[in-house]
C-alpha cells in the first residue's frame, strides 16, 4: 500500500509544491515522472534480486530507502532535492514491491491458503489506489510535506513486524545477470519516458520518438541477452507457459485503462464538478468498498468457478463501465456520471486482480517468484504510463472542438478499447490450463 500510495498520493499537492519550492511548469511533473521512472525502469532488478539474496532481506531494504527518501522529501528545500528524494523513493520501492508479492508465494504453498493471501494483497492494492487521493486530499490541507512525511510511521511498523514474523526465504546461488539487468532498467525507463513525453508533447515530438526507439533497441538487447544468459533477470520460462504469458498481457491492459480512468475521473470531479481536493478523493470512496468486498469474495470463488471465469467476469464488468463512462458529456453529476462507473469498476477490479495474480504465480520454483512478481509490477508500471499517454493524446485532440466534458468521454472511448482488448486476452486463458506447472 505505502508503493502504491507513493505514486498517487502527490498528485493533489502539486500546486503547493509548485508554490513553496518555486518549481518551474516544466519542471513540476518530474516530482511525479522522477518516482514513476525509478520505479519502473528497477522492477525487474528488484524482483530478481529478492530471488538470489533473500526476499525478507530485500522487502526490508527496500523499504529502509523507501521510508529515508520519505524523509528526505519531506524536508527538501528545493526542487533538486524534492526530485532527487522522489527518485531514491523509486528505487526503494523498485525492491520493496516485488519482494513483497514473492513472500507471499514462499509463505503460504499453492492452494486455498495462498488464494486467500492473494485475494488480501490484491485488496491492499487497490485500496491504495483511492487511498492515495484521500490522504493526499486530507494532508495537503495541513502540509504538502505530510504527503511524504506520513510514510515514516508506517514504513518503521512494516520493517519492524517483518523482522519479527516474516520468515527469510532461501538465497539462491547465482551469478548476477549484469548485462540484463543495465539493459532491462535503462529500457523500461527510457520507453515510460517516452510514454510520459507523449502525453505532455505528443507522439510526433522529437524526443518523444527518441526514447521510443532508444527504449525499444535497449528491450531487444534485453530479450537477446536473457534468451542466452544461464541465470537471467527474466527467465523466458516465465513466458513459456500459455496463460501466465496472458495475465501478464491482462496486467498491462486493466493496469492501462485503470490509470486513464482514475486520471481523467480526478479531473472531472475537480474541474467539471467542482469538487475540492478533499472531496474529490473521497468520490472514489464507492470504488474502494466495492473492490473491498469482491477482492475478499475472489478466492472462495476460484475453487468453484476457476481463475480464467473470475477474470474474464471481471474484465466483462469493467468494459461496462468504460462503455457508461463514454456518457459523461451526456449525463451530468455525480450520482449519473460518476458514482455507477466507479462501483462496476471497483466489482470488476476485485474479480479479476487476485486469480491474474495466483495464475502468474502458479506451478513456478522457488527461485522464480520474484522474477515472477517483477515482470508482473512492471508491466503494471507500463501499462499506467502507455494508458494515459494514449488518453491524453485523444483527450487533447477533442478538446481542440468540444468542452472538457465531452473530451473526457472521447478518452473513455480508447480507455474502453483498452478494457475490451483485455477482455478478448482473459476470454484466450480458456484454452489453456492454469494449473499447469511452468517447466
Amino acid at each position: 500500500m505505502m508503493v502504491i500510495i507513493g505514486a498517487t498520493i502527490v498528485n493533489v499537492a502539486l500546486s503547493r509544491i509548485e508554490r513553496d519550492l518555486e518549481f518551474g511548469a516544466a519542471n513540476l511533473a518530474w516530482v511525479q515522472s522522477a518516482y514513476s521512472l525509478a520505479f519502473g525502469g528497477l522492477l525487474l532488478l528488484g524482483g530478481r534480486s529478492g530471488d538470489v539474496f533473500g526476499r525478507r532481506r530485500l522487502f526490508v531494504a527496500g523499504l529502509a530507502v523507501f521510508t529515508l527518501a520519505s524523509l528526505l522529501a519531506g524536508a527538501a528545500t528545493s526542487p533538486g532535492l524534492l526530485i532527487a528524494a522522489r527518485v531514491v523513493q523509486g528505487a526503494g520501492a523498485a525492491f520493496a514491491a516485488p519482494a513483497s508479492l514473492s513472500l507471499l508465494a514462499a509463505t503460504f504453498p499453492d492452494g486455498p491458503r495462498r488464494h486467500r493471501a492473494l485475494g488480501v494483497f490484491s485488496m491492499i492494492a487497490g485500496l491504495g489506489l483511492t487511498l492515495g487521493l484521500i490522504l493526499g486530499g486530507a494532508l495537503t490541507t495541513l502540509s504538502w510535506r505530510w504527503v511524504f512525511l506520513v510514510n515514516i510511521p508506517v514504513g518503521v511498523a512494516a520493517i519492524t513486524l517483518a523482522r519479527v514474523y516474516l520468515p527469510e526465504t532461501p538465497r539462491h546461488r547465482a551469478r548476477f545477470d549484469v548485462a540484463g539487468a543495465v539493459s532491462s532498467a535503462l529500457g523500461v525507463a527510457v520507453l515510460v519516458y517516452g510514454f510520459l513525453r507523449a502525453a505532455a508533447h505528443g507522439w510526433s515530438d522529437p524526443i518523444t520518438i527518441g526514447c521510443f526507439v532508444a527504449g525499444v533497441a535497449m528491450l531487444v538487447l534485453f530479450v537477446t541477452v536473457q534468451m542466452r544468459a544461464a541465470q537471467p533477470v527474466m527467465p523466458p520460462r516465465l513466458f513459456a507457459q500459455r496463460a501466465r504469458a496472458c495475465a501478464y498481457a491482462d496486467m498491462l491492459l486493466l493496469a492501462a485503462a485503470m490509470g486513464s480512468i482514475m486520471f481523467f475521473l480526478s479531473l472531472y470531479v475537480q474541474v467539471v464538478l467542482g469538487y475540492g481536493p478533499l472531496r474529490a478523493g473521497l468520490a472514489f470512496l464507492p470504488m474502494a468498498l466495492a473492490q473491498f468486498v469482491c477482492a475478499r469474495s475472489a478466492p472462495r470463488l476460484v475453487p468453484r468457478l476457476g481463475a480464467a471465469p473470475l477474470t474474464i467476469t471481471g474484465c466483462l464488468v469493467t468494459l461496462a463501465a468504460g462503455g457508461w463512462l463514454t456518457r459523461l458529456g451526456h449525463v451530468q453529476g455525480y450520482p449519473g456520471a460518476v458514482l455507477g462507473p466507479l462501483i462496476l469498476l471497483g466489482v470488476g477490479v476485485g474479480f479479476a486482480f487476485m486469480p491474474l495474480n495466483m495464475v502468474i504465480l502458479a506451478g513456478l520454483p522457488a527461485s522464480d517468484t520474484g522474477s515472477a512478481s517483477g515482470v508482473l509490477q512492471c508491466a503494471q508500471q507500463l501499462g499506467l504510463a502507455l494508458g494515459i499517454a494514449v488518453a491524453t493524446t485523444v483527450y487533447g485532440g477533442a478538446l481542440d472542438h468540444h468542452g472538457r466534458d465531452h473530451a473526457i468521454a472521447t478518452a473513455m472511448i480508447a480507455v474502453t478499447a483498452m478494457l475490451a482488448a483485455a477482455t478478448l486476452v482473459a476470454v484466450s486463458t480458456l484454452r489453456t490450463r492454469t494449473s499447469t506447472p511452468a517447466r
